[in-house]
C-alpha cells in the first residue's frame, strides 16, 4: 500500500482514511476513487466557508491546463494532448469549444473577442478563435525560438505577458527560461532574463496592474515584480512562499508545484501547488489552503458572478463555491 499512501498524501486525514479503506476493498478502482472523492475545505475568512465541498466534475480529460472564464460564465480549459479547448457549463455539462487548438496552453480573451493563446505545438503566441481571425502574434525573440511557451496574461492596454518555461524536467536540453512582454504595438521584449527563474510557469497581474506575479515551479516562492511604464519589470521579490516547499516530482526533480495563478475581487492570490490551492493576501501572507483530491495544475474563477473557483489537474476537474468572486477585470 506504499504507493496508495503516497497518492493520497495531500488529502485531509478523514478523506485519506476513507480512500485507503476503499482501496483495500476495491484496489482496481482506486484511481477513479482518488479523483472522484469529495473533500471539504477548511474555513478561510473571506474565501471559503468551513466544510464547503470541493466538488468533483469529471476525470479522463487529455491534459488539463489554461483555464479561464468565458464571457457567458462557463469555464474553458485546454486538453493539450487532445489538441482542443473544452467547455464546462455551470450545470457541469461538457462540450468541445474548439478543435485543433494548435496545442494551446494558457488562454485569454481580448476585448474584441479574440481568444489569444500560447501554443506549444509551435511555441508561439497567437489568436486561435474565432474562425477566420487566426493569426500569429509572436513566434520567436530576436530570431531565437522559444522552448516551451506556457502561460499568459493580458493587460488592459492590450499588452501580453507570457512565460517560456524551458524544456520539461525530463528532457535533457539546455534550458533557456524567460518572461516576455508584447506591447500594444506588437514589439516584444524579454522582461526576465534567461534562466533568472528556474521554471517560470503561471503568470498573473495585480488588480491595479502595477505588479506582475510569476509562479516558479522550480522554487519555493511565487515572485512579484513592479511594472514600469514601458512594460518592463523591476524590484523582483519573493512574494509568497509555498507552504510545503519543494518536493520531488514524478521525474525526481525538486518542485513546489506552483503553477496556475488567479486573483479575486479583493486582491487575494490563489496558487495551485503540490498540496492543493494556496491562498495569499495582497502582501503575500498565507491565509490557508483548499484541498484537492489530486495534485492540481491550474485554476480560474467562472460561473455566475465568478463565485465558483474551478480547479483542473492530472486529467480531472473540480469546482468549489467561494465567498469572494474572482476579479471582474480578468478572465481568470
Amino acid at each position: 500500500m506504499t504507493h496508495v499512501n503516497a497518492q493520497f498524501s495531500n488529502l485531509p486525514g478523514k478523506a485519506k482514511k476513507q480512500l485507503l479503506a476503499a482501496a483495500l476493498v476495491a484496489p482496481v478502482f482506486i484511481s477513479v476513487s482518488a479523483f472522484a472523492a469529495d473533500v471539504k475545505a477548511p474555513a478561510i475568512p473571506g474565501v471559503v466557508k468551513e466544510g464547503t465541498v470541493v466538488q468533483f466534475i469529471k476525470e479522463g480529460f487529455e491534459g488539463t491546463e489554461g483555464p479561464i472564464a468565458a464571457p457567458d460564465g462557463s469555464f474553458l480549459f485546454t486538453e493539450t494532448r487532445a489538441n482542443r479547448i473544452t467547455r464546462i457549463a455551470p450545470d457541469n455539462s461538457i462540450s468541445t469549444f474548439l478543435e485543433n487548438s494548435n496545442g494551446s496552453n494558457g488562454l485569454a480573451f481580448a476585448p474584441n473577442g479574440d481568444l489569444i493563446t500560447v501554443q506549444v505545438n509551435n511555441n508561439q503566441v497567437g489568436v486561435v478563435y474565432p474562425k477566420g481571425r487566426e493569426k500569429v502574434l509572436v513566434k520567436d525573440y530576436q530570431g531565437q525560438n522559444f522552448q516551451r511557451t506556457n502561460d499568459l496574461v493580458l493587460a488592459k492596454n492590450g499588452g501580453i505577458y507570457f512565460t517560456d518555461s524551458g524544456p520539461g524536467p525530463d528532457v535533457k536540453a539546455d534550458p533557456k527560461t524567460g518572461v516576455y512582454y508584447v506591447n500594444p504595438e506588437g514589439k516584444t521584449q524579454r522582461v526576465v532574463g534567461i534562466n533568472e527563474i528556474q521554471r517560470p510557469n503561471g503568470i498573473q497581474l495585480s488588480r491595479d496592474e502595477k505588479t506582475l506575479y510569476v509562479a516558479n515551479t522550480g522554487g519555493e516562492y511565487v515572485l512579484s515584480f513592479a511594472i514600469n511604464a514601458d512594460g518592463s519589470l523591476k524590484d523582483r521579490k519573493d512574494f509568497a512562499k509555498i507552504p510545503n516547499g519543494l518536493q520531488k516530482n514524478e521525474q525526481g526533480a525538486l518542485s513546489s508545484g506552483a503553477d496556475g495563478l488567479a486573483i479575486d475581487a479583493e486582491g487575494r492570490l490563489y496558487v495551485t501547488s503540490n498540496t492543493g490551492v494556496d491562498v495569499f493576501d495582497e502582501k503575500g501572507k498565507f491565509l490557508g489552503g483548499i484541498p484537492v483530491p489530486h495534485k492540481p495544475q491550474n485554476l480560474a474563477f467562472a460561473g455566475k458572478d465568478k463565485k465558483t473557483l474551478y480547479i483542473v489537474g492530472r486529467g480531472a476537474a473540480y469546482k468549489v463555491d467561494v465567498l469572494t468572486p474572482g476579479f471582474a477585470g480578468r478572465v481568470k
